[in-house]
């Protein structure tokens, strides 16, 4: 049974997922919370398997809540609801240390696919969200395409990743446009998130490290 924290500040919204959560087999509404205050309360009094939390909430928004999570080294998993499908909100979520990202217009069964993912830790994001060959097979990246790929994921400059790992600038283009090739990607972000669906990189190694955000 997967005891979930449900926190959004739109009443219908809040209820209407309310009441799909009670009668879903396998989930059992924990507690509800119309802001980031309480959700963060709720969270380290309720300590539930996942909190579903609305991007965008007065007291804290859901990105937030997930990156306090994170920090203190909670077990809660989260999953981000939204209505904005763009990918720097997505990006922002998984540095966050959200493991999972929908659009509150999804089709019920694909929320129920997200929440079973999510709680169990496994990387989920919205099918609408537009990501080119998704879908295709993936080409193994080298293990200095994937340093590359881990450490832009972490939100450094291209220069600092060079520096970070002893190269030039040039040949970190080159490495990202190799990366861009095997996955069918059009930019960074693309290629970050690909590589997480397509399971080449883990959500743990994309967290920014506080301090010189170099690899584990």
């Amino acid at each position: 049974m997967i005891r979930i924290l449900l926190a959004d500040d739109h009443p219908l919204t809040r209820s209407g997922l309310a009441a799909w959560l009670e009668k879903e087999e396998g989930m059992e509404l924990a507690g509800l919370a119309s802001d980031g205050e309480s959700a963060w309360k709720a969270v380290l009094d309720l300590s539930p398997d996942l909190a579903m939390l609305d991007i965008e909430m007065p007291g804290g928004s859901g990105i937030e809540i997930a990156s306090r999570i994170r920090k203190e080294g909670l077990k809660t998993n989260v999953l981000i609801l939204t209505a904005y499908s763009a990918h720097q909100y997505v990006m922002a979520s998984v540095r966050a240390g959200a493991k999972g990202f929908i659009l509150k217009s999804a089709p019920l069964e694909e929320l129920r696919k997200a929440v079973f993912d999510t709680a169990a830790g496994i990387f989920y994001l919205d099918p609408s969200v537009s990501l080119v060959n998704q879908e295709e097979p993936a080409e193994e990246l080298s293990p200095r395409e994937r340093e590359v790929l881990i450490l832009a994921g972490q939100g450094l400059p291209s220069s600092e990743v060079a520096s970070i790992l002893s190269i030039t600038g040039r040949t970190v283009a080159a490495h990202l446009t190799s990366i861009y090739g095997k996955l069918g990607a059009r930019n960074k972000t693309e290629a970050i998130l690909l590589a997480l669906k397509k399971g080449l990189v883990m959500l743990d190694e994309l967290y920014f490290l506080e301090g010189d955000g170099r690899l584990p």
